[in-house]
């Protein structure tokens, strides 16, 4: 009989819930009508609500991450903004309404926190504002958040060949949430990370008020640049510095399975790969095949800022084991090796570095590290192990650092991890199947790899990459979460700067509206 009243219970909430969800779809719309003192169908084309027919090709569009959609903590209502204003109205009337704001800007938060929450909130998609404009004169560009890394990397290499801009890989990421966590590509260690070049910004406050560098003062200026800049606002615009380029650079991909020695060139590679010239960028891609056939390959992966006759002498010199050879390498413009470490060849149309979806989405689930000191033989083949009894793809990213990143201080910007790191690892595994057991089975993986590396990686704390985000190590419950309980993860995020950047927020987002799982809290929470 219990059974009975309760199924009755949940059948009437349903429709409950449903006319709660459209009234404050009629509030905020209402909301939004006054304060852009606009009209009903204007609002209509930036407005998606969960009962719109394109809600969920909307949702769906950047989304990088199959695993995010098994959730129903998803937006109440999705706006698209084309202006400023919209935005500044919209923070307004979720804040008159009760309701959260989170920012998507590419789509690629490893934790989907812009798609989710476990309270009402409005997602602001910035895809309608990502315009670029390139000033050679002066070796800057207005980059509006939305834009992607790729349209940023085809917009620089219109306006000059020699000019490019240190960030990441992936061409479909948005500049506004990969400058925000420290944006590391494969140039950091000639020029340091993405965040390194920022020499302005705008930002909306949780007031609706638009500041530049000026109006936000140093101290917010240097918490939005790797620091989480959706804990402090809404980024509209990064003005950044653009980095020469030579005429000719060079890449390389060499594999090794462990027959061939790739554990004892993994070995070697620690100690010379953050020693090498700042122009020579090598990293590790130690990956299985993907299936139950339990094989290992070491792929080592290579931008050289020159060409190929100044590039082979320096390995003979630097890495001679490698073997490498002038028939290992190709040489290209640096937009075509955009090209090649986006997953193009390099003579593809530039113009696919516009596409802001990705072919191929995966499942997936990532973690990360830093290694200070070389991992030994033995350590280095328990991993490989671990990595190949992965019925599925899974891999350890290794990047050195070195170079650039040793001559800047841990407190420059918020992300600290600069000298003293040898390299930093990305634990990643993918997978197809899109169901909750999958999900769980394969994020156990990742879990039991970094229980395992423990040993060997980075302590006190045990550190990891922001825009790697990880929630296993810990996250906000909500808004009330206090400063030591976000400790937890914010110290490994970033160490000795995450007191300055709780001090900050104090200041400039006192009533924390600010918020998601990981978010900067105020002291005073």
């Amino acid at each position: 009989m219990q059974m009975s009243y309760l199924a009755v219970f949940l059948i009437l909430l349903l429709p409950i819930s449903c006319a709660a969800s459209t009234l404050v779809d009629k509030k905020f719309n209402e909301c939004l009508m006054t304060k852009l003192d606009g009209n009903s169908e204007s609002i209509a084309k930036i407005i998606f609500t969960t009962s719109s027919s394109l809600y969920t090709p909307v949702l769906e569009s950047l989304e990088q991450n199959p695993r995010w959609l098994n959730s129903s903590r998803k937006p109440l209502l999705i706006l698209t903004p084309f202006h400023e204003s919209e935005i500044q109205a919209a923070i307004q009337c979720s804040k008159q309404l009760g309701l959260q704001i989170r920012v998507r800007s590419g789509g690629h938060d490893y934790e989907g926190l812009s798609y989710l929450s476990k309270d009402p909130f409005v997602m602001v998609d910035l895809i309608n504002m990502r315009s670029i404009q390139v000033n050679i004169a002066d070796e800057t560009a207005w980059v509006q958040a939305g834009a992607s890394l790729g349209e940023l990397y085809y917009k620089i290499s219109k306006a000059r060949k020699v000019h490019g801009f240190p960030a990441g890989t992936c061409p479909s990421v948005g500049i506004g949430g990969h400058i925000s966590g420290g944006g590391q590509g494969v140039m950091l260690r000639k020029h340091g990370l993405a965040a390194d070049h920022v020499v302005d910004a705008y930002i909306i406050d949780a007031n609706g008020e638009i500041h530049d560098r000026k109006s936000m003062g140093e101290d917010v200026f240097w918490a939005i640049r790797g620091g989480s800049a959706t804990s402090f606002g809404v980024i509209l615009a990064w003005k950044i510095r653009l980095v020469r380029v030579p005429p000719i650079v060079t890449v390389f991909n060499v594999e090794r399975t462990l027959e061939e020695g790739a554990n004892n060139l993994i070995h070697r590679w620690q100690y010379i790969g953050h020693e090498l010239h700042e122009d020579l960028f090598i990293r590790v891609v130690a990956q299985n095949s993907g299936d139950k056939s339990k094989t290992f390959k070491a792929v080592f992966n290579s931008l050289f800022l020159g060409g190929i006759e100044r590039l082979i002498p320096l390995m003979n010199e630097s890495f001679p084991e490698l073997g490498l050879q002038g028939k290992d390498c190709t040489e290209m413009s640096w937009i075509q090796s955009v090209l090649f470490f986006g997953g193009f060849n390099k003579d593809d149309p530039l113009e696919l570095l516009l596409n802001r979806t990705t072919s191929f989405k995966s499942s997936f689930k990532a973690k990360s590290d830093f290694v200070k000191e070389p991992i030994p033989k033995t350590g280095l083949e328990g991993a490989w192990k671990i990595v190949s009894e992965e019925d599925t793809l899974a891999m350890l990213l290794m990047e050195p650092y070195g170079g650039r990143m040793s001559e800047i201080s841990e407190s420059e910007t918020p992300f600290p991890h600069r000298k003293g790191n040898l390299y930093n690892i990305q634990y990643l595994v993918k997978w197809e199947v899109n169901s909750k057991e999958a999900s769980k089975k394969h994020e156990e993986w990742a879990k039991m790899i970094y229980k395992y590396m423990t040993p060997y990686v980075s302590k006190s704390p045990r550190a990891s990459y922001f825009n790697y985000k990880d929630l296993d190590l810990g996250q906000n419950k909500n808004q009330n979460t206090s400063y030591s309980e976000a400790s937890v993860w914010g110290n490994k995020y970033f160490k000795g700067n995450f007191r300055r950047l709780a001090q900050i927020k104090t200041e400039f987002d006192p009533q924390n509206f600010f918020w998601n799982e990981q978010s900067i809290p105020p002291l005073t929470s």
